[in-house]
Parts: structure tokens; C-alpha cells; sequence
């Protein structure tokens, strides 16, 4: 019965299938996958797709969609580059492009909650326009500019740092996850989005200000969608309108592996963080033993699908 009762908490199956997944590849590649550096690369790989999935976590379980999130990273990383080319602060280049994802994903929630059109609707258009825009603030090339140190938030630590175990980007995306996790389940705006996502009309009923949370959600994303864009720069050291191509799938992909249900009403932060990881493991793993790519999303999208299948079971056997 406890057994029962464990494997039927949200993010149970997305660990399960996580380790079992890191431990085939280990079996498979013992003398190098399993290394200490291998796991921080990894680590360090998933922090861009982690911080947006915790974003999209918020939309997804109150019933919302968002396919803008690559094209925000991407805009993102060219504020802050072209921001530092012009001999801007890297604190005041963040800062701006954090904000600037963050006024696209409230004008998202606008669009959704007062003008009441579809979000799927909404975020494709503002995905083909953000990515536009993207574009021609780098007038259609990559922006290089100065890193102003924020290359050391995912570069491999030097001898000094060690005891970081990890660079300074992953403890990041760790504790904002930490903190969304906590603000789903123990703050009355999560109690909300949980709410919306079930049942608007009944939350209407309840009191819920239905239109601000969702306003309020999508600013949320936005915003880490910008953090996410300011990782990419840390990662890339250059804008690239072009980047976070397909970003949105594999976070949509992560929450849905995580246990989140797309109608809404469903959905575990921490099995979102484990979805995103087993997605890394996947490809990392693949390139290990030498899978060409095109095998590589054939596994992710089976991955997917076996993902929704088994939320589909779940959610019959909880109606019984």
C-alpha cells in the first residue's frame, strides 16, 4: 500500500525513469559516462531548458500553453549583447533583457486574460514575432560582445572554485526552482493557479481573481524565460537571434514527462526538473554511444508519447 501510495506522487515516475535511464547508459558506456565531469557537463546542459521549464510549469498547470519561450531566450540573449557592446554594465544588460522577456510574457497574459483569445493562438503569434524582433535588433547576424565576466555563471570551475562542485549557473536554476516549488504549494497564488487549471468558472465563483493570475503567470514565465536567455548568453558568449530554436518543445516535453497534465489542473515542479534532466541524459547519453540525431528525437519523441500515455492511465484510474 505505501509503495502503491509513492509511485502515484507525480514526480516518483519521472525519477524512476531518470535513474533508469542514467544507470542503462552507464551500463553501456562505464568507463566515461559515469565520470564526476561528465554528470557537471550534463548538469550545466540542462540549466537553459530547466529554468524556462519551471516557467512553463506555472502556464501548463493553469491551463495555459506558451510556445513563445525560445524565441524570449533568443531575444534575450541579444539585449544583453547588444547592451554590453555598447559598454553597458553586464548587471544593467541582464537586468534589461530580463525584463524585456518579462514585458513580452505579460503582454502574453493580457492578450489571453482581458482581450480572451486562445493562448495557443496568442504565443504563436508573439513566437514568430519575438524571434522577428530578434532578428532585426541584430540586424539578422550574431552580436559578439564582451562577455563581462557573465561567462563564469556556466563555465567549467577553475582548480580555485572547486568546492562549488558546480558552477554558479546551476546553483541558480536550482534555487529558483526551489523557490517556484515552494511557491506552488504553500502560497495562496499557487493554491490559484492550481484552481484555474481545474476549474476556471469555479474559481471565478470562489473569489479567485481569474484574469491577474493569469496576467501574473505569464509575466512570471517571461521573466524566466529571460533568465533562461541570459544563461544562453553565458553559455554562447554571443546574441543569437537564431538560438533556442524548438526550445519550447522540449520544455513543454519536460513538464509533460514531469506529470503535468496539458488540460490543466496537474502538475509537479519537481517532476518537471526531472523531466528536463532525463531529456539531457537521453541526449548525452545517445552522443555517448554514438546514436545519429535523427535517432536521438526519435527517442525523445517516443519518450514523450509513452509520457502522455501513461498520465492518461493515471488520470482513469484516479477517476475510478
Amino acid at each position: 500500500m505505501k509503495l502503491r501510495r509513492a509511485l502515484n506522487v507525480p514526480w516518483v515516475g519521472p525519477l524512476l525513469a531518470l535513474i533508469a535511464v542514467y544507470v542503462l547508459f552507464v551500463v553501456l558506456r562505464p568507463d566515461t559516462f559515469a565520470r564526476t565531469a561528465n554528470l557537471v557537463t550534463m548538469a550545466r546542459q540542462t540549466v537553459v531548458v530547466g529554468v524556462a521549464t519551471v516557467g512553463m510549469t506555472l502556464v501548463i498547470v493553469h491551463g495555459g500553453i506558451d510556445l513563445s519561450v525560445g524565441s524570449s531566450v533568443a531575444l534575450t540573449s541579444v539585449v544583453v549583447a547588444k547592451l554590453l557592446q555598447g559598454g553597458h554594465s553586464p548587471l544593467t544588460a541582464c537586468l534589461a533583457g530580463v525584463l524585456a522577456a518579462g514585458v513580452c510574457g505579460a503582454l502574453n497574459g493580457a492578450l489571453i486574460a482581458r482581450a480572451k483569445m486562445l493562448p495557443f493562438i496568442v504565443t504563436l503569434g508573439t513566437m514568430s514575432a519575438l524571434r522577428g524582433a530578434a532578428k532585426g535588433l541584430a540586424n539578422e547576424q550574431k552580436i559578439d560582445a564582451p562577455a563581462g565576466g557573465l561567462d563564469a555563471l556556466l563555465s567549467p570551475l577553475p582548480p580555485s572554485r572547486a568546492w562549488m562542485l558546480v558552477p554558479p549557473g546551476v546553483w541558480i536554476a536550482i534555487a529558483i526552482a526551489i523557490l517556484f516549488a515552494w511557491i506552488l504549494r504553500a502560497t495562496r497564488f499557487g493554491r490559484h493557479i492550481y484552481a484555474i487549471g481545474s476549474n476556471e468558472q469555479t474559481a471565478r465563483l470562489c473569489g479567485v481573481r481569474v484574469e491577474r493570475v493569469k496576467v501574473s503567470v505569464y509575466a512570471l514565465a517571461g521573466l524566466l524565460a529571460g533568465v533562461s536567455g541570459v544563461m544562453s548568453f553565458s553559455n554562447l558568449t554571443v546574441g543569437d537571434p537564431t538560438t533556442a530554436m524548438g526550445l519550447e518543445l522540449d520544455v513543454i516535453a519536460a513538464v509533460v514527462i514531469g506529470g503535468g497534465s496539458l488540460s490543466g489542473g496537474e502538475g509537479s515542479l519537481l517532476g518537471a526538473i526531472f523531466g528536463a534532466c532525463l531529456m539531457t541524459v537521453v541526449k548525452t547519453g545517445s552522443t555517448y554511444v554514438g546514436l545519429p540525431n535523427w535517432v536521438q528525437e526519435i527517442l525523445t519523441g517516443a519518450i514523450i508519447i509513452v509520457a502522455v500515455g501513461l498520465d492518461r492511465l493515471r488520470q482513469k484510474r484516479t477517476a475510478r
